[in-house]
C-alpha cells in the first residue's frame, strides 16, 4: 500500500520523470528490441554518506551486466529461439542500495502509469507529441536480496515478473508476498541446510553467526538458526549483526564479542563482500589469525577481492556457492571487449580505467599526472587479470528462462505468426509468470533450470575451501558438493599452516569413560563432566548408578565387576602367630596330660583332684584347638564347630575351676561353724556340678543351631573403603561380633564368679590344694580379657578388621589357657618330673582337724606353715 501511494505521488511529477528517463539516462543502458527486458545490477558500490553511489564493482557489477548483454546477443542470434523477435533491454545501476534501486526501477513501470497530459501545450498551442516509453515485460535482477525485496514490492503492483540471479534470502520464497519473484539460484534455506551439514560433518556443535544487517544476512542467519534448532546437535554461541552503517571500531567490537565464547571457533557468516573484508581485518588486528574458522555463504563464495592481503586470516575458510561452471563463451566474449566495440556499455570506460589503472582523456578534463594515459590498445586478460565472476552462469540462465517463457508463450498465442502478434502486445505479466514457472531447460552449465511453486531453483552447491599451503597457487579448492545431501571430502581439507586435522569448535569436549554429562541449563551443547565416584558406574551419558553390593566399578567406571572374595589364609601373619601359639599350647597340654596319666596314682596327682584336672585339661586343649577352627576356611561344618567349641573350651575350664574354688570356700566356711563336712564335696559330686555348668553352654549352642543353622556368608560391607579398588568380600561364618561375645558371655560369667571365690579364698594356706594358684590364674585371666575388649572393638574401622579380631580372640584365648596351664599344672609337673622325692604321701587330716584349724586361724593373726595350718581370712 505504501508503495502504491509512492507511485501515485510520483504521477504528479510524471512529466519531469518521463522526460528524464526517456531522453537522458545517466545510469542506464538502452538496447532497442521488439520486447524489452529490464536489468538490475550493482555496477557501483554503496556510496558514502550523502552520495548514492560509490566505487565501481568490476566483478559483481560489470561482469554480471555484460553476462546479460552476452545472453541477449546469443538469444537474438539463435534462429530457433524467438525467431524474428529481438529482445531489447533497459539496464539500471542499483548502486548496491535498496532505496536507490527502488527509485531507479520506476523506469520499468512508467509505461504502465496513466499520464494526464491535458494541461500540457506546446508554445504554439498544439498538444505535445510525447514519445511512448518502452514497456518492460520482465526484469532480470536484482543481486542483493534487500534490493530484490524492495523492487519486488513495486513490480508486483504492475504484474511485472522478476527473475533474480543472486538473491537468496528465504523471505523471497513467500509466494503470497512476492508472487511475481522467481530466481535461478536456490534460497538460503537450502544454503543454510548445506552449511549446517558442513558444520556437523566437521564435528562442530558450537558456532557463532555473523550477518550483515539487511534481508540477505539476517534471513540467512535466521534460516540457519531455525534449521539447527529443528535438527538439533548444534548450538549458537553468539548471533552478531553488522550494522548497515558501521561506526569506527565496530568490527573490533564484533571480534571481541565473538571471543567471549572463544570455544565457538566456527563462525557462520552471511555478509556482503565489504563486511567480510573488514571482519578479517579486525581479526588480524586482534592477532587472532587462525583462530576463527569461517563458513561463508555464497556472498563470499570464491571471491578473491574479499580476502586480498588477508589470506592468512582467511586460510581454511569453507565457503559455499551455487553449483556453477565457467562459461567459456562468455570468457571469449568478455576478453574481446574494447573501447571501440563496447560503446553500448556506458560504464565500460570507467571499468577500463579501473581495470588497467590508467586514465582516459576527456575534453575539458585535465589528466592526473600520477596515472598513466589509457591507449585503448590494452586487452582484458592480457594486460590485466581476469577471472569469470561466479554468478555469470546464473545471469545467463535468468535471461534464457525469460526467453524460453516468451518463446513458449509465442508458440501458444501466436501460432504460425512471425514476430510479435497482437495477442502478445502487450505481454500480459501474470501469464508470462506462469510460463516462466513452467520452463525447464538445460542451462549454460549443462544442469537443468526449473522452478518450484514458490519460484525457487533446486539447491545445488559446490563447497570450497581457501587453502594456501601444499599448493602451487593459494586459492579456493573444491572439497565437496551438496545436492539435497552433503558429499564432503575431509581428506582434501587443510587448515591453518596446512594442518590436516579438523580443529574443534565445540562448547564442551566429550566426557571420558566413567564421567557423566551435567548439562548447562538452556545450552544443550554445553555440559560439565562429573566423575562417577565411589561405587558408581556410568549407566549412560547422563546417569551414574551405584553398583550392586557384591560388585564394584570397573577401572574405567563404565560397568561393574565382581568384588574379589577373600578369607583368612594360613600363610597370613594373622594366622601364623595364633596358630604357632596354639600349637605350643597343645604340645604343652599334651605333655601335662601324658605326665598326669603316667603318674596318675602319685600323691600330687591325686591331691590335685584327678577327675576335675582331666576335665580342666580337656577344656584347655579345646581352647587351643578353636584357634585352628577360627583360621580354617569357613564352611557349614567348620562354622558349626566354631559355634560349639568357641565357648565350650572356656566353659569346661572355668566350670572346673569354679567347682574347685567353690569346694575349697565351702569347706573352710563350714569348718568355721561346725565339724560337719559340707555336702557335694566328693569327686563324683564335683564332676556332676561341673558337667551341669558345662551343659548350660552346650544347651545354648544347640538352641542357636536350631534357630539359625550354621552357614557361611560373604560380607561385602565390612571391607568397603572409599577406594573401590580396595573393596573385598570376606568369606566368613555367620557369627557377628555380638554373637561371638554372647557365645563367650557364659564363660565370662563363670570366670568372674570363679574370681570372686578366689578372692574370698585368698586366706587359705597356699599349700592347701589350689586356692591361691587358681586365684592368681583368675586375676591374670581377667587382665587378659580386659585388654581383649578394646583391641577387639577398637579395630572396627580397620581394613583388616576380621583378621585382627580373629587373631586377637584366638591369642587371648590361648594366653588365658597358658595362664591356667602354667599356674595350675606347671609346678606339679615340675615336682613330678624333677623332684619325685616330694611326691610322697603325707599324713591325712580328717574334716574335724580341718575345722579346728579353721577356727584357730580365725582367732590368730600369725602366719603358720604346714598343710594343717590355716591363715585366717581377714576379709570375713
Amino acid at each position: 500500500a505504501s508503495l502504491s501511494r509512492y507511485v501515485q505521488a510520483n504521477k504528479k511529477n510524471q512529466k519531469t520523470v518521463s522526460a528524464s528517463h526517456q531522453h537522458f539516462h545517466p545510469h542506464s543502458i538502452k538496447l532497442v528490441g521488439d520486447i524489452t527486458l529490464g536489468g538490475l545490477f550493482p555496477i557501483h558500490s554503496r556510496g558514502p554518506h550523502g552520495l548514492p553511489c560509490g566505487e565501481l564493482k568490476k566483478e559483481k557489477g560489470v561482469h554480471r551486466m555484460e553476462a546479460m548483454l552476452y545472453a541477449l546477443d546469443q538469444i537474438n542470434s539463435d534462429p530457433e529461439l524467438l525467431p524474428n523477435i529481438t529482445l531489447g533491454a533497459r539496464i539500471l545501476d542499483t548502486c548496491s542500495r535498496d532505496t536507490y534501486a527502488l527509485e531507479q526501477s520506476l523506469t520499468f513501470v512508467q509505461a504502465l502509469i496513466q499520464k494526464d497530459t491535458s494541461d500540457i501545450r506546446c508554445s504554439n498551442g498544439e498538444p505535445p507529441i510525447i514519445r511512448k516509453p518502452e514497456r518492460v515485460v520482465g526484469v532480470i535482477g536484482a543481486s542483493a536480496s534487500s534490493v530484490s525485496i524492495m523492487v519486488a514490492n513495486i513490480l508486483r503492483l504492475f504484474e511485472i515478473p522478476q527473475v533474480s540471479y543472486a538473491s537468496t534470502a528465504p523471505e523471497l520464497s513467500d509466494n503470497n508476498r512476492y508472487d511475481f519473484f522467481s530466481r535461478v539460484v536456490p534460497p538460503d534455506s537450502y544454503q543454510a541446510q548445506a552449511m549446517l551439514d558442513i558444520v556437523k560433518a566437521l564435528g562442530w556443535n558450537y558456532v557463532s553467526t555473523l550477518a550483515s544487517e539487511g534481508n540477505y544476512g539476517e534471513s540467512g542467519v535466521e534460516a540457519f538458526m531455525q534449521i539447527s534448532r529443528e535438527a538439533g546437535g548444534v548450538c549458537i554461541a553468539q548471533s552478531v549483526k553488522i550494522p548497515r552503517e558501521p561506526t569506527a571500531g565496530e568490527f573490533d567490537k564484533i571480534i571481541n564479542r565473538l571471543m567471549e565464547t572463544s570455544n565457538a571457533r566456527g563462525v557462520i557468516i552471511f555478509a556482503n563482500e565489504d563486511d567480510i573484508k573488514r571482519v578479517l581485518e579486525a581479526a588480524k588486528r586482534a592477532n587472532l589469525t587462525g583462530h576463527f574458522l569461517f563458513v561463508g555463504s555464497d556472498s563470499w563464495g570464491a571471491k578473491s577481492s574479499a580476502i586480498t592481503e588477508l589470506e592468512d586470516v582467511a586460510e581454511g575458510a569453507v565457503t559455499i556457492l551455487p553449483k556453477r561452471v565457467s562459461i567459456e563463451g562468455f570468457d571469449q566474449y568478455f576478453v574481446s571487449r574494447s573501447l571501440e566495440n563496447n560503446r553500448r556499455n556506458i560504464w565500460f570506460n570507467e571499468f577500463w580505467e579501473d581495470d588497467f589503472r590508467c586514465k582516459l582523456t576527456r575534453p575539458g578534463i585535465k589528466l592526473d599526472p600520477d596515472k598513466k594515459k589509457c591507449t585503448g590498445e590494452e586487452r582484458i586478460g592480457r594486460d590485466s587479470s581476469y577471472e569469470q565472476e561466479g554468478k555469470v552462469q546464473f545471469v545467463i540462465d535468468a535471461v534464457y528462462a525469460v526467453a524460453y517463457a516468451l518463446h513458449n508463450m509465442h508458440l501458444d498465442l501466436c501460432p504460425g505468426s512471425s514476430g510479435v502478434c497482437s495477442n502478445m502486445d502487450p505481454v500480459e505479466g501474470r501469464l508470462l509468470l506462469d510460463y516462466i514457472r513452467a520452463v525447464k531447460f538445460n542451462g549454460s552449465a549443462g544442469t537443468s533450470v526449473l522452478f518450484n511453486e514458490n519460484g525457487d531453483a533446486p539447491g545445488r552447491y559446490d563447497i570450497f575451501q581457501f587453502q594456501m599451503t601444499n599448493h602451487s597457487l593459494p586459492g579456493y579448492h573444491v572439497i565437496g558438493q551438496w545436492t539435497n545431501n552433503l558429499k564432503l571430502n575431509l581428506d582434501e581439507m587443510q587448515w591453518s599452516r596446512g594442518d590436516k586435522s579438523v580443529p574443534d569448535s565445540i562448547c564442551s569436549f566429550p566426557c571420558n569413560p566413567g564421567e557423566r554429562k551435567k548439562m548447562v541449563k538452556g545450552v544443550p551443547c554445553c555440559w560439565h563432566c562429573e566423575l562417577c565416584d565411589g561405587y558408581q558406574y556410568q549407566l549412560d551419558e547422563f546417569t551414574c548408578e551405584s553398583c550392586p553390593l557384591d560388585m564394584r566399578p570397573a577401572p574405567n567406571r563404565t560397568a561393574c565387576r565382581p568384588t574379589p572374595i577373600i578369607k583368612l589364609e594360613w600363610n597370613s601373619p594373622f594366622a601364623l602367630v595364633p596358630a604357632s601359639i596354639a600349637m605350643l599350647g597343645i604340645l604343652a597340654t599334651s605333655a601335662v596330660v601324658i605326665t598326669f596319666i603316667r603318674f596318675n596314682d602319685t600323691p600330687i596327682v591325686r591331691a590335685s583332684g584327678r577327675e576335675l584336672s582331666y576335665v580342666l585339661l580337656t577344656g584347655i586343649f579345646l581352647i587351643y584347638l578353636i584357634t585352628f577352627l577360627m583360621i580354617a576356611e569357613p564352611g557349614a561344618v567348620a562354622c558349626a564347630f566354631r559355634r560349639l567349641l568357641l565357648g565350650l573350651g572356656m566353659a569346661i575350664t572355668y566350670s572346673a575351676m569354679l567347682t574347685k574354688t567353690n569346694r575349697i570356700y565351702r569347706i573352710f566356711e563350714q569348718g568355721k561353724k561346725s565339724v560337719t563336712p559340707p555336702k557335694f564335696i566328693s569327686p563324683t559330686s564335683q564332676l556332676i556340678i561341673t558337667f551341669i555348668l558345662i551343659s548350660i553352654q552346650v544347651l545354648g549352642v544347640f538352641v542357636w543351631f536350631a534357630v539359625v543353622p550354621p552357614h557361611t556368608i560373604i560380607d561385602y560391607e565390612e571391607l568397603r573403603p572409599p577406594n573401590p579398588d580396595l573393596a573385598r568380600g570376606i568369606l566368613k561364618c555367620d557369627m557377628s561380633d555380638l554373637s561371638i561375645i554372647c557365645c563367650l558371655s557364659y564363660s565370662i560369667v563363670l570366670m568372674v564368679t570363679c574370681t570372686v571365690y578366689a578372692v574370698k579364698s585368698r586366706g587359705v594356706p597356699e599349700t592347701f590344694n589350689e586356692a591361691k594358684p587358681i586365684g592368681f590364674t583368675m586375676y591374670t585371666t581377667c587382665i587378659i580379657w580386659l585388654a581383649f575388649v578394646p583391641i577387639f572393638f577398637g579395630t572396627a574401622q580397620s581394613s583388616d578388621k576380621m583378621f585382627i579380631q580373629t587373631a586377637t580372640l584366638t591369642v587371648s584365648m590361648s594366653l588365658s589357657a597358658f595362664v591356667s596351664l602354667g599356674m595350675l599344672y606347671l609346678p606339679k609337673v615340675y615336682v613330678i618330673i624333677f623332684h619325685p622325692e616330694q611326691n610322697v604321701q603325707k599324713r591325712k587330716r580328717s574334716f574335724k582337724s580341718v575345722a579346728e584349724a579353721a577356727r584357730v586361724s580365725q582367732k590368730s593373726n600369725e602366719k603358720q606353715n604346714g598343710e594343717t595350718r590355716i591363715e585366717p581370712d581377714r576379709s570375713q
